[in-house]
């Protein structure tokens, strides 16, 4: 009996929590009737389609897609830092009956273009010019210091 509820409570838990990820083209293209499902979708941010509530600057509205895809998008919230026109984004909600998806997580990743300048030797933006690891300090100089006790 006890085997029997750890398994019921494991198998409820996992289908509580588990979502469907799906890019803008592959969700588009379902037959099956996802509205009301938690979801993952994957796609750009359309150019210019950014818009903000003047009244509210945490709701934005925005379009992404994937291969001639759209869909419309509501999120309210505060955006990434990334969050811009043309940025690769991953929404976490919810599609409506109108074909709306209502984001409760908004994700950007970072832009391919890191990845080019640190295969060219460039830092990252969040690195210090200079800064030695451990492994190139000369700890010889360090233990000859002088030492004092307290």
């Amino acid at each position: 009996m006890i085997v029997g509820t750890i398994g019921y409570l494991i198998a409820t838990g996992i289908n509580s929590t588990s979502t469907y990820f799906f890019t803008v083209s592959e969700l588009m293209d379902q037959k099956v009737a996802s509205h009301g499902t938690g979801m993952k979708v994957k796609g750009n941010v359309v150019e210019g389609s950014i818009e903000r509530d003047p009244n509210d600057y945490l709701n934005v509205q925005f379009s992404i897609e994937e291969k001639n895809s759209n869909l419309n998008v509501v999120y309210q919230g505060i955006t990434p830092d990334m969050f811009q026109d043309g940025g690769e984004v991953v929404v976490e909600g919810a599609l409506d009956k109108q074909g709306v998806f209502h984001a409760n997580t908004l994700l950007t990743s970072c832009p391919s273009k890191y990845e080019a300048e640190k295969e060219a030797g460039k830092t990252h933006p969040g690195t210090l010019p200079g800064y030695k690891s451990k492994s190139e300090l000369d700890l010889k100089k360090i233990n000859s210091l002088p030492k004092t006790t307290v």
